[in-house]
């Protein structure tokens, strides 16, 4: 728990791996892995009078991304050069974007484990295209003897990246990830990235400042990078505020710096001082274009725009009652959630139907290694099955006994239940006897149960159930059963 006298004040730079079928600049594929420097071009190598011409479905990805958070699309944008080294970098310098992305503004909004809705503003989304990647090894390991060294795979070099710049509106590590979650789930509906982090396609770093709680200033800030996993970002944060609350209360002073995230240690370091925007240098590339964005094409984009995490996430809460785990759990499993939404309109019961999808069908996927959605159980059987049990046509044991047997060979809950007498019998002359020929048989039970042993009715009531083939109503079995023992 921090000190209760400061707060933080976070911003998130986020880097996205555009999906494409080849890269921002040139004709190689876009694909994670493979053989080192084996998916390269003079273009990506940067070899003498190569040129590049930019990717038209990643600059539609780019505008749909912005159009989803609500961001401005200008009518004009260009490409900049950003001037740094990087061994893997072949240029020495970065196409990117810098005083006109393709898109300014928009709000991320997200939404907590308590259920609680949080807004950050974005100050933009911009254009660019990734670096290569280089391997650090040390002696020892008898490749060049006696040496450190490093190799460099540039199959990575020039993938579209696309750079997500929040305004610092977040306020704990909590939030950040749940702004981070809301990004990926967009990315993911929309079908412009895979957002793996694993795979490199998702990178963040975090600006981490701190101040008086009720301060309007803002404090120095430093920024966190070498986080390769969102428990990362949020260790990372958390253990950045303390330290920083740390300096000020023993009256040192925050150095504006860039810091790297120890995992093992689960700390952050010193890495170097803070670029700014003029240690770059950026100029626009005189070898691309700029480029116009009509008012035509904007629209035929946002009409593609599916409906997105946030608006289904509300609408399950709001409209369909469901809790906020659910609604996620949903929301981030986009099948689960079609699935859902067809058997819960079948059913007209949607808290029925998400107990089943979440529970038993779930487990059944998790145990036989098929999802839920390409499972045998349709949605109509599902919401059937529903119905039935609604209806108490059938009950909760039946149930599971019936959707056990849709999911290993498919066809219709009430063709099911007909077909094998499974309705509930709630008629209390047949289950007097069912009862009847219990309590005969099990003669001892009704001894221990008129004796004060409570046990001994459970056992009764399961024995009914037994005889019964689990058709009885178990709440007629348990009366029926109490007024006969009387």
């Amino acid at each position: 728990m921090h000190d209760t006298n400061f707060e933080a004040v976070i911003g998130i730079e986020c880097h996205v791996e555009l999906k494409t079928h080849s890269k921002m600049f040139c004709g190689c594929p876009n694909e994670f892995g493979g053989e080192p420097n084996t998916k390269v071009c003079p273009v990506c190598l940067a070899l003498p009078g190569a040129l590049p011409v930019p990717n038209a479905a990643a600059i539609e990805h780019m505008i749909r991304a912005g159009l989803a958070f609500g961001a401005e699309i200008p009518a004009f944008s260009k490409f900049d050069r950003k001037n740094y080294f990087y061994p893997d970098m072949p240029k020495d310098y970065q196409i990117s974007q810098y005083d006109m992305p393709l898109t300014q503004g928009g709000v991320v909004r997200y939404w907590l484990a308590d259920g609680s809705k949080h807004e950050c503003r974005l100050t933009r989304i911009h254009l660019e295209e990734d670096t290569g990647k280089s391997t650090h090894a040390g002696s020892g390991d008898g490749r060049i003897a006696g040496s450190t060294y490093s190799l460099v795979d540039f199959n990575r070099a020039g993938v579209p990246l696309m750079e997500c710049v929040s305004d610092p509106d977040i306020r704990s590590a909590e939030e950040a990830v749940a702004y981070l979650d809301a990004l990926k789930r967009t990315f993911v509906q929309l079908g412009v990235s895979d957002v793996k982090m694993e795979e490199g396609s998702l990178r963040c770093d975090a600006n981490v400042s701190i101040r008086p709680r009720g301060s309007n200033e803002y404090g120095t800030k430093t920024e966190i990078k070498n986080m390769n996993s969102f428990r990362s970002v949020h260790r990372a944060i958390e253990s950045e505020i303390e330290r920083q609350i740390a300096l000020v209360v023993s009256g040192e002073r925050i150095v504006q710096e860039t810091r790297g995230w120890d995992e093992t240690e689960g700390v952050t370091h010193s890495m170097r001082s803070k670029e700014e925007a003029h240690d770059y240098r950026y100029f626009p590339d005189p070898d691309l274009v700029p480029m116009e964005i009509d008012a035509a094409t904007v629209e035929r984009l946002r009409a593609t725009l599916p409906e997105l995490p946030i608006t289904r996430f509300e609408r399950y809460v709001d409209e369909y009652k469901l809790n906020v785990a659910q609604a996620t759990q949903l929301v981030d499993n986009g099948p689960l959630a079609e699935y859902f939404e067809r058997a819960a309109k079948a059913a007209g019961n949607p808290a029925g139907v998400v107990n089943f999808v979440l529970g038993d069908l779930s487990r059944l996927a998790n145990e036989s290694g098929t999802e839920v959605a390409r499972s045998r159980v349709t949605p109509r059987a599902l919401a059937e099955l529903v119905r039935l049990t609604d209806a108490k046509t059938i009950n909760s044991k039946t149930a599971k006994d019936v959707l056990t047997r849709l999911w290993n060979a498919g066809g219709s809950a009430e063709a099911i239940v007909k077909a094998e007498g499974l309705a509930q019998v709630s008629d209390p002359g047949a289950v007097a006897g069912f009862v009847a020929g219990v309590l005969a048989a099990n003669a001892k039970s009704v001894a221990d149960f008129k004796a004060g042993k409570d046990n001994a009715l459970k056992f009764l009531v399961g024995q009914v159930m037994k005889a019964s083939r689990g058709t009885a109503n178990p709440a007629l079995v348990e009366q029926v059963l109490r007024e006969r023992l009387r």
